[in-house]
């Protein structure tokens, strides 16, 4: 199915939810939700956004812009995921708890404002890679208009571009606390550190990218097109990550890939053995 078809098939799904709220981020998958919902919707739409430490506030000003630029009603809520210490544990399942807080009181403010659904911008790329947060959504309701119109990563893309979307390329952004190993308590000092070291890199001119934190040690990771680049400039790059409070700074040599921490569960899959061993 074409991306045009597809995104008919999105319009036919939430005319049919009548009401939703939307889980907004500012990253294009939510973008292109929230900005569809509020046109076949209207004021039975509201979008969401969450305010976190496990985000960096420069994108939450992002999100408050795009949402500003397209006319997305938009309100926030506060999550406060360190007072859980299953999340700070870090476990393989930290998503579960996170998503659980975070659903539960978009749920709750659903139901304040009469609202029938919880949507999320999950596309159908996600179904393969480890994400304990998409059984939370199920526990809770939580539906996902995008992933149920068949919606690739690259659909979404191609459909912000045609409805000019301003973030239609913005590079993918995680929750920070994907840049722990898991097992790695998860602090407000490190996730500010992590934060001060990508917000750092951006400034460099580098797009996609992520500051893996393995204690001292910063591992850089490129998207392969940038890694020369990054190269070209490691005396910056290592600069600005030390700054950050790394002392030593790496550079992956296989560059940037979404979820390269989930790695180590396939290992420890493979090996028969749990991923928090440390065998």
């Amino acid at each position: 199915m074409d991306p045009v078809a597809k995104y008919d098939l999105l319009r036919e799904h939430l005319s049919k939810l009548e009401s939703v709220l939307v889980a907004y981020s500012g990253g294009v998958d939510s973008t292109l939700l929230a900005f569809t919902a509020n046109a076949v919707l209207g004021d039975s739409c509201l979008s969401v956004l969450a305010v976190s430490d496990t985000y960096p506030e420069s994108e939450c000003e992002y999100a408050r812009g795009i949402a500003n630029q397209l006319g997305i009603p938009l309100i926030e809520v506060e999550t406060h995921e360190l007072v859980d210490p299953q999340f700070r544990a870090n476990a393989p399942d930290r998503c579960y708890h996170c998503k659980t807080e975070l659903f539960g009181l978009l749920r709750t403010v659903a139901d304040h404002r009469g609202l029938k659904h919880v949507a999320d911008g999950s596309n159908v790329d996600d179904l393969g890679d480890h994400r304990p947060g998409s059984r939370a959504a199920r526990e809770l309701g939580v539906v996902s208009p995008l992933q149920q119109a068949g919606m690739t990563k690259d659909d979404i893309r191609d459909i912000a571009r045609m409805l000019t979307l301003p973030n239609w390329d913005k590079p993918s952004m995680a929750c920070l606390a994907s840049r722990f190993p898991y097992g790695q308590a998860i602090t407000e000092a490190g996730l500010q550190s992590v934060a001060s070291a990508e917000e750092s890199l951006r400034q460099l001119g580098l797009r996609q990218f992520r500051v893996r934190a393995h204690g001292d040690v910063a591992r850089v990771e490129v998207d392969p097109q940038e890694m020369d680049s990054a190269w070209d400039m490691r005396e910056l790059v290592a600069s600005a990550v030390r700054e950050a409070g790394f002392i030593f700074v790496a550079q992956d040599l296989h560059g940037y890939r979404s979820g390269s921490l989930n790695e180590a569960l396939d290992d420890a899959q493979d090996l028969g053995r749990s991923p928090e061993s440390g065998a």
